[in-house]
């Protein structure tokens, strides 16, 4: 059974930092790539950023040079670094792993005030 749990969420103000993680059970994390969605209150879930299983890497417009996706094979676990933090950044993140399948985890949470 596949699980993502994300942690890290929370409210920031404008400027700021926060780490998203996301520890995955359930698959062969090496070879899984992985990435962070998030979804605007009123709007669609949209990539943020992705990683191959090979450590490349992919970001929305939006977030690029402010944002950095990572991984962690020995944790099973990937991260979201992100600096810059606008109020449009406000969102629920959510986890995806491409494995067999497409695979989500419940979100959490990050709100930016002005």
């Amino acid at each position: 059974q596949v699980q993502l749990v994300e942690s890290g969420g929370g409210l920031v103000q404008a400027g700021g930092s926060l780490r998203l993680s996301c520890a995955a059970s359930g698959v062969i994390f090496r070879f899984t790539a992985m990435g962070w969605y998030r979804q605007a209150p009123g709007k669609e879930r949209e990539l943020v950023a992705t990683i191959t299983s090979g450590g490349s890497t992919r970001y929305t417009d939006s977030v690029k040079d402010r944002f950095t996706i990572s991984r962690d094979n020995a944790k099973n676990t990937i991260y979201l670094l992100m600096n810059s933090l606008k109020p449009e950044d406000t969102a629920v993140y959510y986890c995806n792993a491409v494995y067999d399948n497409f695979y989500w985890g419940k979100g959490t949470l990050v709100t930016v005030s002005s």
